[in-house]
């Protein structure tokens, strides 16, 4: 699958920007996976896509080594200020709809793929980690954060505009495909 294609997926899918992703600029980091410990969003130890149920960083930085290119996605919305809770509400849900368009169009593809979100799997209500193995290992996703990526970073490496001000907010995600 070509970077154009990928493309155009996210363009039909509705993200508002993409850029495509060098897999070798992606530096998993230690400090990242630590953030996640401190379990700020109550997912930690309690779902596969999360640390530690989605592997060490070793396991991850191998995942990684499989895929080839990739696509960063990006959905970007306006809020009055940081406190607009109900606007970066909508702008979460929009992201996570584009982001499950383009990851059911490329799972209908049938090619090896590594898709990484913005915030826990949600794809069961109730994950069966740590108890039996994920019942849908195919669809799982993990965020970036999980995998350890700085995203910022990422975003940077790659060429993505990653802060648009104090009057926008943005989401992002990225595809991992192997040829």
């Amino acid at each position: 699958m070509t970077y154009e294609q990928l493309a155009d997926l996210a363009r039909d899918a509705g993200f508002s920007n993409w850029a495509k992703l060098d897999v070798s600029t992606i530096d998993l980091k230690p400090e990242v996976r630590d953030m996640c410990a401190v379990n700020t969003c109550g997912m930690y130890n309690k779902r596969w896509s999360c640390p530690p149920g989605c592997g060490t960083l070793e396991e991850c930085t191998q995942r990684l080594k499989e895929m080839t290119h990739g696509i960063l996605v990006q959905t970007v919305g306006d809020v009055e200020d940081g406190f607009d809770i109900e606007a970066m509400v909508e702008i979460e849900a929009n992201h996570k709809k584009h982001f499950a368009a383009m990851h059911e169009a490329l799972l209908k593809l049938d090619i090896p793929i590594l898709a990484l979100g913005a915030g826990c799997c949600t794809k069961c209500k109730t994950c069966t980690y740590p108890d039996a193995p994920c019942r849908f290992p195919k669809e799982m996703v993990s965020s970036m954060e999980a995998y350890g990526m700085l995203v910022l970073e990422v975003c940077k490496a790659n060429g993505l505009q990653y802060y648009y001000g104090s009057d926008k907010m943005a989401y992002n995600a990225c595809f991992l495909v192997k040829d």
